[in-house]
């Protein structure tokens, strides 16, 4: 069982995936910081000031909350607006780089498809049988 789990695990393709992880997990990171340090502060400062990250909305609960931290220490609820908008930005990031990737990866695999060889012309003895197969079969010649 041991010896059937290393070939299992060793595979190219468990490797690929692997490694596709981890890329995606540092991705991911890349995206994240992209979003929230990048392009979320002008957005909020051309809508007047406002931090992305900390839009919410009280949902349950008294007082008056300048971040979702105070809100959750004081056992309100929130709905959290900024950082579902933060969410959708980074997957719609995420998916279209998947996109490109993929459009890229179809690209080249059409370029490195194999075309099929052109048939090699049929030898001399066999082209000359089957024009006389052709000729007798033309003239109704019981040899057929």
């Amino acid at each position: 069982m041991l010896k059937e789990f290393k070939e299992f695990a060793l595979k190219g393709n468990m490797l690929d995936l692997a490694i596709g992880i981890i890329i995606g997990a540092a991705f991911g990171a890349i995206v994240s910081s992209l979003v929230d340090d990048i392009i979320m502060p002008p957005i909020g400062l051309i809508l007047g000031g406002v931090d992305f990250s900390q839009l919410f909305v009280v949902l349950k609960g008294e007082g008056d909350f300048n971040t979702i931290q105070q809100a959750k220490e004081a056992g309100a609820v929130t709905w959290n607006i900024g950082l579902f908008i933060n969410a959708v930005i980074k997957f719609l990031i995420v998916a279209f780089s998947v996109f490109l990737l993929v459009k890229a990866i179809n690209k080249l695999m059409r370029k490195q498809e194999p075309k099929a060889p052109a048939a090699a012309p049929p030898p001399e003895d066999v082209r000359l049988l089957r024009e006389i197969r052709d000729l007798l079969a033309a003239s109704g010649s019981p040899a057929s």
